[in-house]
């Protein structure tokens, strides 16, 4: 299956916008930021627990205004689900730093071999990067942008912040949030279009996250490695969720529609489609009918039920759709009409699609589901393994054996069994892609030495024999040499067989 194909940057919101003064303020910052961390590199860890904080407090004070964003850049979009996932979980994510930050930031002892090296120590220390970027997408304004600052601070380091231009109420109010909690030299916020968003990987940062599609992501590394700058690739893919036999049940199939229905399907980890053995195919769409009419009867009309977007992206969906239509395809809707006017769309069932569809063929993004029947496991992991690896893979079984055989046999950034998506809720577990889903992680420890430069440190003691390295050679280095092979006399090494 083939990623989503996009342009460079997604277009922005108001295309004739002038970036003048925004790229003028970006490259003012980074000189800012650079010079900063020049003159402070290392912050102590209760600079660090400071700085993450104020982090939790600013997303904790401005609960209620981050909530009214959200709601004004969707059209609508549940509170409740802005206070989980952009206010409580990025504070979580703070709070569990600050708990571990002394753990991370201690150096790593490493074995030195003490005839060699005498009592010499040696050791991992990890040290802030310096200045880094992070290009934000619209799905998740808060988690995405201030989520990741928390391991970058945690790190040491200094950031700027490039919010989606598709977020303009978000945008703004990240702007003022950071500007009112953080001096400019340690955090900045700069919005803008399209031109903002290509300069912005272009400069020379000590490193660069960008979360978003995998066409852009290959710009985005294409115009980091002019300058060297390591990059951290979240990125999207089709995410399936592989029923077993023994898991066609309400329980399950209410877990995979409802994460469907977190974001309307807005969400790089939601399941893209589900795999379910052919015998249990209606078992699922019954299923999954209940679950909707008993429990969120008329969700498209609800606020629960989020917003696409834009009007592009909706229609971009309702394309979608149409093309299933006219292939032939079944499909089942889910949750009521909609709701035009708030950009809101009922789930849409397509049940065993064709494989030439668009829906089968890139990351949907929205609310269909395509229902996918298979007749053998074997043959379905095949096929899937086949494709793209995707960013998040999800199985269900009430045999273990087998849940554990289906991850052996597969590859993807993150997996779960017998749930969706929590790989990417935990703070503790680094969360990434693979391949067309992207590399490298942040969260948790993994996040913190992501954003770090693992310094390996030689400190020199005494009774070592480090000189024998050095020319002139002579009966140290030879010393060593023979305690080794065994001088002239040592047996000549054979491969394994041979005469």
């Amino acid at each position: 299956m083939s990623p989503l194909a996009t342009p460079l940057v997604t277009p922005p919101s108001h295309p004739d916008v002038d970036d003048g003064r925004a790229i003028s303020e970006l490259h003012r910052l980074h000189d800012v930021q650079r010079r900063a961390f020049l003159a402070d590199p290392y912050p102590s860890a209760e600079e660090r627990t400071g700085h993450l904080t104020v982090l939790a407090g600013m997303v904790l004070g401005h609960r209620e205004e981050i909530r009214a964003a959200m709601s004004a850049d969707f059209g609508a979009h549940p509170d409740l689900f802005t206070d989980l996932v952009e206010v409580l979980g990025v504070a979580g994510r703070a709070a569990y730093a600050i708990e571990h930050l002394d753990e991370w930031m201690a150096e790593e002892e490493r074995h030195t071999e003490p005839a060699l090296y005498g009592t010499a120590r040696a050791g991992v220390r990890y040290q802030p990067k310096g200045v880094v970027g992070n290009i934000v997408p619209w799905n998740f304004p808060f988690d995405l942008s201030v989520g990741p600052l928390v391991e970058m601070l945690a790190a040491g380091n200094r950031a700027i912040i490039k919010p989606s231009d598709y977020t303009p109420a978000c945008a703004e109010l990240l702007q003022r949030m950071i500007a009112e909690t953080f001096p400019e030299e340690r955090v900045a916020v700069v919005a803008g279009g399209l031109a903002l968003a290509k300069e912005f990987p272009t400069l020379r940062w000590d490193h660069l996250l960008y979360t978003g599609s995998p066409a852009i992501g290959r710009e985005i590394a294409r115009a980091a490695a002019e300058n060297l700058v390591p990059v951290t690739l979240e990125l999207g893919g089709k995410c399936p969720a592989i029923l077993a036999d023994d898991s066609v049940d309400a329980t399950s199939v209410r877990e995979v529609v409802g994460t469907k229905l977190i974001k309307n399907g807005q969400m790089c980890i939601s399941v893209d489609y589900a795999l379910v053995p052919r015998a249990k195919l209606e078992d699922f769409v019954r299923h999954a009918e209940g679950y909707v009419s008993e429990q969120l009867p008329g969700y498209a009309m609800s606020t629960d039920c989020t917003g696409m977007i834009t009007e592009r992206h909706l229609e971009r969906i309702e394309a979608m759709l149409d093309e299933a239509r006219a292939a032939g395809a079944r499909i089942v809707t889910l949750g009521g009409e909609g709701d035009r006017a708030g950009r809101r769309l009922p789930l849409s069932l397509v049940v065993d699609p064709p494989k030439g569809l668009r829906i089968m063929q890139e990351e949907i993004f929205g609310p269909i589901l395509p229902v996918v029947p298979y007749d053998d496991l074997d043959d379905a992991l095949a096929e899937l393994n086949a494709g793209e690896r995707p960013l998040g893979l999800y199985v269900y079984s009430k045999d273990e054996r087998l849940a554990g055989d289906v991850l052996r046999r597969t590859t993807s950034g993150g997996a779960c069994v017998n749930v969706c998506a929590s790989q990417g809720a935990l703070p503790s577990l680094g969360f990434g892609g693979i391949g067309q889903s992207g590399y490298g992680r942040h969260h948790g420890v993994e996040g913190f030495r992501e954003f770090s430069n693992p310094r390996g440190v030689v400190v020199r003691g005494t009774g070592d024999m480090i000189d024998a390295f050095l020319p002139p050679y002579g009966p140290a280095a030879q010393a060593i040499v023979d305690s080794v092979i065994g001088g002239e006399q040592a047996p000549k090494a054979t491969a394994p067989g041979s005469v």
